[in-house]
This record gives C-alpha cells, structure tokens and sequence, in this order.
C-alpha cells in the first residue's frame, strides 16, 4: 500500500462492517433490542382482549411497544460505534489508516444504518405477524395489506434507525460513551416531553418535531392526534440526524483526535 491509493470508500466501508460485526458488544444490543421488541408485541397480544382500554390504539403502535426499549439499545450501539472507539483509543488507528477522516465517519454511520435497519424492518415484521396470531380473533386484528400498515411497519423500523443515527452523531461530538447516552437520555427523550408540558401552543407544535415525537407518527397506521403527518415526521428525523452527524463532521476537520 503506498499513501492512500489503495483507499477506496468500498474499502473504508469493508472496514467498519468487519469492525461492527465482530464487536462482542454489537451482538449483546442486538439482540437486547430484538428480544425487548419480539417479547413487548408477543405480550402485548397475548394479553389483549377486545373492547378493553387498548381498543383505541393503532394496531401497529400497540404490537410494536417494545419498539419504544429496543430503540435504546440500538442507540447505545451506535454510541459504542462512534464513542466508543475513543474510549478505547482504536480511533487514532482508524484514523490514520484514512488520513481524510471524513470517510471514518460516513463509513459508520452508512454501516449502522443499513445493519439495524434490516434488523429492525425484520424484527418489526415478525413481531407484528406473532403478535397477529393471538389478534386473530380480536378488534385489533389486522394484517400487512389492510392499509397502511406495511407502510407504518416501515416507518417504524425508519425511526428507529434515525434515533440511533443521532445517538451515533452525539457519540462521535461528545467522544464519551456515558456523555453520549447522557445526553441522548436527557436531550433527545426527556427534554421534549418537559418542553411539551410547557402552557404554550407553538411549544406543543414545536414538540411534535423532535426525534422521538417524529419516530412515534411514523410508526402509526393511522393519524395521531397532535402529531406531524408520516412525510413531515420523516423529513424532521432526517434534518435531526444531519445536524447531529454534521457537528462531528466539522471536529473531525478542525480539532485533533
């Protein structure tokens, strides 16, 4: 290899695949968040009888609660991703080895995305087809051809992917495993439920924007009340995640490792 002519963003990408896929701590949030998921829906329909107090709530919101647990764990993953390399010190090599270091990034963020959103439209589906075994007989029966239900199946697995493309941006700003799901926890899942308590209608609007909010309306079947249409949510997870990936962007090009 002489400089950087044998570096190709296959290469950067082949990389940080290999590096995903051998982490021990990969597999554990993986499976945490296919387990909570899987676990949450099954309960949910198991336990589900019509006419009760859940009879209101859409049908994919209610088999895929779990969702809401799942997405943490996806989350830290994509800490440990970005943070975690610097815990460790394996960034200085990362980085040397792609002098350019903007490839680094883009390179774990394409690699998270695609990894967990497969796992998360698979998990998604199978939860919500196990769960449709004891709904059958149920007001909240439902298959994925009824409308919109595929759609918010997607839109689910989406949202989750986002909230931990954002976990991974705040992870490669912060550069610290316990300050990034610091603030992940208190910014990005507590913050807006205390800003949507405030007696304010343009707060209450605002709130329907931020990342968990968004995630929420994009894994509904039907409208929620209060909350952004599927292409409004999507297009404001997707600016969250940008921003949250364009702070690390620019460290990386103005500060040392």
């Amino acid at each position: 290899m002489t400089g950087t002519a044998s570096l190709t963003p296959a290469r950067v990408l082949r990389s940080e695949w290999h590096k995903l896929r051998t982490v021990r701590s990969t597999w554990i949030t993986v499976l945490a968040s296919a387990a909570l998921l899987l676990g949450v829906g099954i309960l949910m329909g198991a336990t589900y009888t019509s006419g009760g107090g859940d009879a209101d709530v859409d049908t994919v919101v209610l088999t895929l609660y779990g969702s809401q647990l799942g997405a943490i764990a996806l989350a830290v993953l994509g800490i440990l991703v970005t943070a975690g390399e610097y815990a460790t010190g394996l960034i200085r090599s990362s980085l040397t080895a792609v002098p350019r270091r903007l490839p680094v990034l883009w390179a774990k963020a394409a690699v998270y995305t695609a990894a967990v959103f497969t796992l998360s439209l698979t998990t998604a589906l199978l939860t919500f087809l196990t769960a449709q075994v004891f709904l059958s007989d149920t007001d909240q029966a439902a298959s994925l051809t009824d409308d919109g239900v595929l759609a918010a199946v997607a839109g689910n697995a989406a949202g989750v992917t986002l909230l931990g493309l954002i976990a991974l941006g705040l992870g490669a700003a912060l550069r610290s495993v316990p300050g990034a799901i610091g603030a992940f926890v208190g910014g990005v899942l507590i913050l807006p439920e205390i800003l949507g308590m405030l007696p304010y209608e343009a707060m209450d609007t605002a709130v329907r924007y931020f990342p968990t909010q968004a995630a929420g309306a994009l894994g509904s079947a039907t409208p929620l009340p209060g909350a952004a249409s599927p292409g409004a949510a999507l297009l404001a997870l997707l600016l969250w995640a940008a921003a949250a990936l364009a702070v690390p962007a620019l460290l990386l090009k103005h500060r040392d490792v």
